[in-house]
């Protein structure tokens, strides 16, 4: 099955994401940044984040402090920390975001910046 063709699906300015598994305590999502396209910068008040970048390249903002990313890197942060990522190659960066804590709804996202006007 296509991942483009999934109900799971979420379309967004930046890419998509499709999320993978959930429960009571903890969500998983699969997310494709487009080339060049950046996420909005932002934190959550209950939810930690664990990434696992898959494909691609770019860059990850965590508190101000910018890191490069790529196949392998591996990056964490927890509820409050600022967070974004960036895609700085010319194909799609797709990571596996594990999210912990104890709520994860889409409106427990407080943006800082965003490209998009969100």
């Amino acid at each position: 099955m296509n991942p483009a063709d999934s109900a799971d699906d979420s379309i967004r300015p930046w890419g998509r994401y499709e999320i993978l598994q959930e429960s009571s305590t903890f969500k998983v999502k699969s997310i494709w940044v487009k080339p060049h396209a950046r996420l909005s910068y932002q934190k959550h008040k209950y939810r930690a984040e664990h990434w696992f970048i898959t494909q691609g390249e770019g860059e990850v903002t965590i508190n101000g402090v910018t890191h490069p990313v790529a196949a392998g890197s591996f990056i964490e942060f927890g509820a409050g920390d600022l967070h974004r990522m960036s895609n700085t190659g010319d194909q799609e960066l797709i990571f596996i975001e594990v999210q912990t804590g104890s709520y994860f709804g889409e409106d427990d996202i407080e943006r800082v910046e965003d490209d998009f006007g969100r």
